[in-house]
């Protein structure tokens, strides 16, 4: 997909400046909507990344979850919880991976309507490989130093905790 022409303006700061204008500054909204445009920029980059994998991102994280399990395979409740997504989304995700022969499922035994995922071992090639990509390409965030993104993430991290994501330890 062609990259759009760039602006001879920051369309963020310049709505900024209208909507001091029109409301008062809020400076919550120039950081929402930079966070939401930093957000499509690097979904797009790295899915690219990904894609030829046969992954989304989504599923990338989902098969990298499983390779930090000891045994490869976590009960897809678990899953769900640690990616902090809906249920249905975890279906969605795993059933796509066990398409791709990237995942298999099977009944949880300590959990008798439980499923437990684990990885195949074609999962783990693809995970690999696609994690070397990845890295190659600093997750899209290459225009920051290892410092700077130290600071996103800590800078972020308020937000998750107020959100209910974790809490403080």
């Amino acid at each position: 997909m062609p990259k759009p022409l760039s602006l001879a303006f920051d369309p963020i700061a310049r709505a900024d400046e209208l909507w001091k204008q029109r409301w008062g500054s809020v400076p919550a909204m120039a950081a929402i909507t930079s966070i939401m445009r930093a957000q499509q920029i690097l979904l797009s980059e790295v899915d690219a990344v990904v894609k030829p994998y046969g992954l989304t991102f989504a599923r990338y994280e989902a098969l990298v979850l499983l390779t930090f399990s000891k045994a490869g395979e976590l009960p897809m409740s678990k899953i769900g919880e640690r990616l902090m997504v809906h249920p249905t989304s975890v279906t969605n995700t795993v059933d796509r991976l066990v398409k791709s022969g990237l995942v298999a499922k099977r009944p949880n035994p300590n959990d008798g309507r439980g499923t437990l995922a684990s990885i195949t071992d074609k999962g783990r090639e693809v995970c690999d490989a696609a994690t070397r990509d990845l890295m190659a390409m600093d997750f899209g965030l290459g225009a920051y130093d290892a410092g700077e993104c130290a600071e996103i993430f800590a800078l972020l991290r308020p937000l998750r905790v107020a959100a209910g994501d974790f809490t403080e330890e």
